[in-house]
């Protein structure tokens, strides 16, 4: 079993590419080509281009999450793709708002499109809470439990409810699990719910234990050093190979994990290729 990951968008880029702050990634496993989100605007389609893969072949579209960061780029592959089956949580709807150090007033970072415009443009959105099995060996995790104990939803983070901001749980926050003879491999998008819960919701789901590899935002940014050292631990534990992070990540988590996991890690740029195992 063979499987090809490719970012066409992310922070930074490799040389020759777009770089946007966001997150997509392309997925190609059993004959299918999965794109899980589409970064904040149009690098993903223009990388793509550049890369001479044809957004007209995607299969399946999945959104780990409704901020824009990650949603903002779907219009500008829609209108390449067509009709297409995009895969989400209901709250990726939500109204969806951040507060940034230092300011007053909230910024919305919610879907910067309506439903019915990219429905116009071909999308089916199949919104559900529970995993979706794409096929016997995908699937998403759907919710993610919050087990951990030791990692949390960012305070700064709300959602709108009639004209009142209260705090986002984040609930539409999931990951893409590939089940291969080699072991799990999950594609997260920003990991809000946390990379551990994240993982061992995915070990849960599968039945299996060892996860070969990791590969986009882990949600670091922001992480005090004690936490930065217990996902450490907890990923050390699960038998991690291959450490690909990205986006929300953080410069600090990333040199960190970098020591740690020497020979494994890896910065997961814009134009980055893999083929795993």
């Amino acid at each position: 079993m063979e499987i090809r990951i490719t970012t066409l968008s992310e922070n930074t880029a490799n040389y020759g590419y777009l770089a946007e702050w966001g997150l997509s990634i392309l997925v190609e496993v059993d004959g299918l080509r999965i794109l899980m989100d589409t970064g904040l605007s149009f690098s993903a389609v223009h990388n793509a281009q550049l890369m001479g893969i044809d957004l007209t072949t995607i299969d399946r579209i999945v959104l780990s999450h409704g901020h824009a960061d990650h949603t903002g780029g779907l219009r500008e592959v829609l209108r390449r793709r067509g009709e297409v089956e995009v895969i989400a949580h209901p709250d990726i709807w939500a109204p969806k708002y951040v507060r940034r150090d230092g300011e007053t007033e909230e910024q919305y970072i919610g879907i910067p499109f309506s439903r019915e415009e990219l429905e116009s443009l071909g999308a089916h959105f199949n919104l559900v809470r529970e995993p979706v099995r794409i096929t016997d060996r995908i699937l998403t995790t759907g919710e993610i439990p919050m087990l951990s104990g030791y990692e949390e939803i960012e305070n700064n983070l709300f959602v709108k409810e009639a004209g009142v901001l209260q705090p986002d749980r984040l609930a539409d926050d999931l990951a893409l699990v590939i089940d291969t003879d080699f072991g799990l491999i999950v594609i997260l998008g920003c990991a809000h719910r946390g990379i551990i819960n994240t993982l061992r919701h995915a070990q849960r789901l599968t039945g299996k234990e060892l996860v070969y590899a990791v590969i986009g935002g882990t949600h670091l940014l922001r992480a005090s050093d004690e936490h930065i050292e217990q996902t450490i631990a907890d990923l050390k534990e699960m038998g991690i190979q291959r450490l690909g992070v990205s986006h929300c990540t953080g410069f600090h988590a990333s040199a960190r994990l970098a020591q740690e996991f020497e020979g494994i890690f890896f910065l997961n740029n814009a134009g980055t290729r893999l083929t795993l195992p």
